[in-house]
């Protein structure tokens, strides 16, 4: 999948990798988007994917979520073993198994 080109938001600032794997777009600054997965290997360690998956942020546990459900297939493919939900610096679940 190609990497798409950030988007400006329609206040006239920048949201950093405004694209979502699948072509859904970010809303909200983002700051705004306090939600985010950290991405973990079998060892629990955290792991790097692609950049198209790596540091996506969300405006809502929801959003999260739905995200993760659409894409646990592709981040298992790419070494992800399980997730773990965060806001700003809270855990607030997780890991998760990616493994069926």
């Amino acid at each position: 999948m190609a990497n798409l080109p950030d988007l400006p938001s329609s206040d006239g600032t920048d949201l950093p990798g405004s694209r979502l794997p699948g072509g859904g777009l970010r809303t909200g600054p983002v700051a705004d988007r306090t939600w985010w997965w950290r991405l973990e290997d079998a060892d629990g360690a955290v792991t790097e994917v692609d950049e198209e998956y790596a540091d996506q942020r969300f405006p809502s546990q929801a959003d999260a979520e739905s995200w993760v459900g659409e894409f646990w297939a592709e981040l298992a493919l790419r070494g992800v073993d399980a997730v773990t939900l965060i806001e700003g610096d809270r855990e607030v679940y997780g890991p998760m198994s990616l493994r069926a």
